[in-house]
């Protein structure tokens, strides 16, 4: 759609892929699955109750921290974002989707990523880092040591 949306805009999103140029409070809240874009403002409330799915935005009022988690969008989903904008501009004849695609490395730098907190994968500890092997109450020091 060219323009924007009202409140609660991909609320309990469960596998659909929408654009929109901007929306109100409560965006993608309840989302389980699927792929919501704003190219706009979203109002506050961003992502609250989000467990699946994932979100791009470029500028929002609030957002729910218990929820989601917002970082810069990953070298590998970056074609995906211009994709779903392209695609956005062919069926709705979009300025604003052609206006970011036409400065795509400015416009990218702009978008952040919106994912719910359950997916963000906890960073593995380094390979050479020795752990104590926990075993009931007791714990067996240097196990696991190559």
């Amino acid at each position: 759609m060219a323009g924007r949306a009202g409140e609660r805009f991909a609320v309990r999103n469960s596998g659909a892929v929408a654009v929109i140029e901007g929306a109100g409070d409560h965006f993608c809240e309840y989302m389980t699955g699927g792929v919501a874009v704003s190219l706009g403002r979203v109002g506050s409330n961003l992502g609250a109750g989000m467990t699946g799915g994932v979100a791009y935005v470029r500028e929002w009022a609030g957002l729910n921290p218990e929820s989601v988690v917002v970082r810069p969008v990953p070298a590998e989903d970056e074609e995906e974002l211009r994709a779903l904008i392209a695609e956005h501009i062919l069926r709705t004849r979009s300025r604003l989707g052609a206006m970011l695609l036409a400065d795509w490395d400015r416009s990218l730098a702009g978008f952040r990523q919106v994912v719910p907190v359950a997916q963000v994968a906890k960073p593995e500890p380094p390979a050479d880092e020795v752990h104590d092997a926990q075993v009931g109450d007791r714990v067996l020091e240097g196990e696991g040591r190559p």
